[in-house]
C-alpha cells in the first residue's frame, strides 16, 4: 500500500504537468471559447456632428477555431454602446429636427456579430492579426431633444475590422479599429453618416 500511494500521486500529476506545458509553450487547441470587455471609442462622421471620439463600453463572447499553425477564424457576439453629439449650428440642414434645447446627443446600442480571420504573427501563436467583416443590429437608439418620436438611424450596419490580438495562456487583450461601411442616415440622402471606432479590451480564454 505504501508503494501504491506514490504511484497514484505520480499518475495524477502527469495530466496537470502536461497541461501546464501546453500553456507555457506555443501549443494551441483547435477550439477555444472566451469572453472579453473594454472600451469603445467611437464617433459618427458627417456635417451634423461634432468632431472627436466618445467614450463608451463594449463586451462579448467569442469562439476560436484554429485550423493550422498560422490561420484560424473567430466568430463573436458583442454588445456595443456608441454615442455622438450633434452640432448647434442653425445652418445645419437637420437643425429643425430638434427642440430649442442645447442637449442634442444620440446613444446607440448594437448587437454586433464579427467574423474575423486570425493570422498568427511570426513563429509565436500568442500574437494574432485580425481582419474581417462585422454586422451590427440596432437594439436601441435614443436622441435627445428630438421634436418627433422616430428613428433617424438605420437598423443595421456593416463594418470592417482590423486589429491585433494577444493570446496569453488564459488572458487575452487587444485593440481594433472598426470602420463603418453603412450610411446610418435614415432621414434622407443629403448627408452620409458613417461610424468609426477604436476598441480596446481584455478578457479570458478557456
Amino acid at each position: 500500500m505504501k508503494k501504491l500511494i506514490p504511484a497514484i500521486l505520480l499518475i495524477l500529476t502527469i495530466p496537470t504537468a502536461a497541461q501546464r506545458n501546453k500553456l507555457d509553450g506555443d501549443h494551441e487547441n483547435f477550439f477555444r471559447i472566451g469572453a472579453k470587455g473594454g472600451v469603445n471609442l467611437n464617433k459618427i462622421t458627417g456635417k451634423s456632428y461634432k468632431e472627436g471620439f466618445n467614450f463608451n463600453f463594449q463586451a462579448g463572447i467569442f469562439l476560436q477555431f484554429n485550423f493550422s499553425n498560422r490561420f484560424g477564424i473567430q466568430p463573436e457576439v458583442n454588445f456595443v454602446q456608441s454615442s455622438s453629439e450633434f452640432t448647434n449650428d442653425p445652418n445645419d440642414i437637420y437643425y429643425d429636427l430638434f427642440l430649442g434645447g442645447s442637449q442634442k446627443e444620440s446613444k446607440l446600442n448594437f448587437l454586433e456579430v464579427p467574423l474575423l480571420l486570425n493570422i498568427n504573427v511570426g513563429q509565436s501563436k500568442r500574437v494574432k492579426l485580425q481582419v474581417g467583416p462585422a454586422y451590427g443590429g440596432m437594439l436601441k437608439q435614443t436622441v435627445d431633444s428630438l421634436k418627433n418620436n422616430g428613428n433617424i438611424y438605420k437598423n443595421g450596419e456593416w463594418s470592417a475590422i482590423g486589429g491585433l490580438w494577444i493570446q496569453l495562456p488564459v488572458v487575452n487583450l487587444g485593440a481594433r479599429y472598426k470602420l463603418g461601411l453603412t450610411d446610418l442616415n435614415a432621414i434622407d440622402n443629403q448627408q452620409k453618416w458613417k461610424s468609426q471606432s477604436i476598441q480596446v479590451f481584455v478578457g479570458i480564454t478557456l
